[in-house]
């Protein structure tokens, strides 16, 4: 009998699946509910693809209607699908002394967004130590801060600091308070933690291995970033500059609205904090319904953005849309080759970035079509289609940030969400990785002809 060998992409997308399907079994257990009625299958499983998919849209309010044992098994997904499946499981293969065959080597090395399998054992026990480390941290914080703050018992200040700090590092979104974060509105050391463990979560594991190659030169009195990767000095303009932009256009577009009669101190925290948290980590202190239509539409650009390659987050990257600009820019300029920070990106890595943007366009389209089909009941509404377009991209860009039209889906509905949250966590990686296999091997060419565009 032929052996099947599976293909790296489609051991990604099979492990989604299976941790998926396991979760949803425990969720749907009376257990894990507060009444002990089990929540429905669709319900169990919309919130197991949510979490294993670190997007934060919910059917159930997490804090009081899951019991410590749903919301166990919530966090357990959450860091499962953050920190990559295969992650887990290749640690747990190299403590218990296997050897890694090349097929597995290859598939956690896609997984990782790696580009080199030698290293690759110390590369996963540096991702799961930063991984730990840092959400260790956030919990000393979060519980030191709400110690000092609040007059919550220690036990629960403690399981709170846990689950906000797995949630925020793995850009999940999801909360124990039933209106997000808002209520930390003028606490700006808590949201300033949890913004922190967003943007670090959301950068890509990869970027902090260029850390300790950073050189001060004395003599130029300047920071020299000669050894910098190309990837990271991308991520880290794109990253803050999504942020500063985002920051702006919310205070001039709600400065008179949702912002009316903060002081500047709030002002600025609930600013900065909304347009780091749509960049995929899907908390908020502002109440998105009352947003703007303007600002809706800003927002659902930066899920479609997203997080870095290799981080905990969605989208379609930050790399990829700062290859797109660099594109269109060389374009407008007349020139042959796209080159950013002195160095010319391959045209493989462009056309990837490519076709990625635009079939994440195209799964965006299609879910906001169905869900416009299928939800008639809100078609009355007067923001009825920029709700669902702000539902389904961010569904697909696994943010977690919703209009209030969540839990009133109908079980179409609900699918449909479910399978744009998890096209956008597998799809676009799963696509890049597919291309990136396969290899023209035509040994001619057909005669070209112009056409004409635009």
């Amino acid at each position: 009998m032929k052996k099947i060998r599976l293909q790296p992409p489609q051991v990604i997308v099979l492990s989604f699946l299976f941790a998926i399907l396991v979760g949803a079994v425990l969720l749907s257990l009376p257990i894990a509910t507060t009444d002990n009625q089990s929540p429905g299958i669709i319900n169990s499983l919309f919130t197991a693809t949510s979490a294993t998919c670190v997007t934060g849209l919910i059917v159930k309010e997490t804090g009081s209607f899951f019991s410590p044992f749903g919301r166990l098994v919530i966090l357990c997904l959450i860091q499962a699908g953050g920190l990559g499946i295969m992650t887990f499981s290749t640690m747990f293969a190299i403590l218990l002394g296997r050897k890694l065959s090349i097929s597995q080597n290859l598939t956690v090395k896609n997984a990782l967004g790696h580009t080199r399998i030698e290293g690759l054992r110390r590369l996963i026990f540096y991702i799961v130590a930063f991984t730990f480390s840092i959400e260790m941290i956030g919990v000393i914080s979060l519980y030191c801060r709400w110690t000092a703050t609040t007059g919550w018992g220690k036990l629960l200040i403690l399981e709170r600091a846990i689950f906000h700090s797995v949630s925020a590092f793995c850009n999940a979104g999801f909360s124990l308070f039933s209106t997000s974060l808002s209520g930390f509105a003028s606490d700006w050391v808590t949201i300033a933690i949890i913004s922190v463990l967003i943007i670090i979560g959301g950068m890509g594991f990869v970027v902090f291995l260029d850390i300790p190659k950073l050189k001060f030169w004395r003599h130029d009195r300047r920071l020299i970033f000669s050894r910098i990767s190309l990837q990271t000095k991308i991520v880290v303009l794109v990253t803050f500059l999504l942020i500063a932009a985002g920051a702006l256009g919310i205070y001039f577009l709600e400065n008179n609205s949702a912002l009316h009669g903060m002081g500047l101190k709030e002002k600025v925290t609930s600013c900065v904090f909304t347009s780091i948290t749509p960049r995929t980590a899907g908390f908020n202190i502002l109440d998105t319904a009352t947003l703007r239509p303007a600002t809706l539409f800003m927002l659902i650009i930066l899920m479609f953005i997203g997080a870095s390659p290799g981080s905990t987050g969605g989208g379609i990257k930050t790399v990829t849309f700062g290859i797109v600009i660099a594109a269109l820019y060389s374009m407008f300029r007349n020139e042959d080759r796209i080159n950013i920070f002195g160095r010319t990106i391959p045209k493989e890595t462009y056309r990837r970035a490519a076709v990625i943007a635009f079939l994440a366009l195209c799964v965006v389209i299609g879910s906001s079509f169905l869900l416009s089909a299928t939800e008639s009941a809100a078609a009355y509404s007067s923001r009825y289609f920029l709700s669902i377009l702000f539902e389904s991209t961010s569904a697909f860009g696994t943010v977690g940030l919703s209009t209030g039209i969540t839990p009133n889906l109908t079980p179409l509905g609900k699918i449909i969400i479910m399978l744009t949250m998890f096209a956008g966590r597998v799809g676009p990686l799963t696509l890049a990785l597919a291309i990136a296999m396969r290899k023209e091997k035509t040994t001619f060419r057909y005669p070209e002809e112009t056409l004409m565009v635009g």
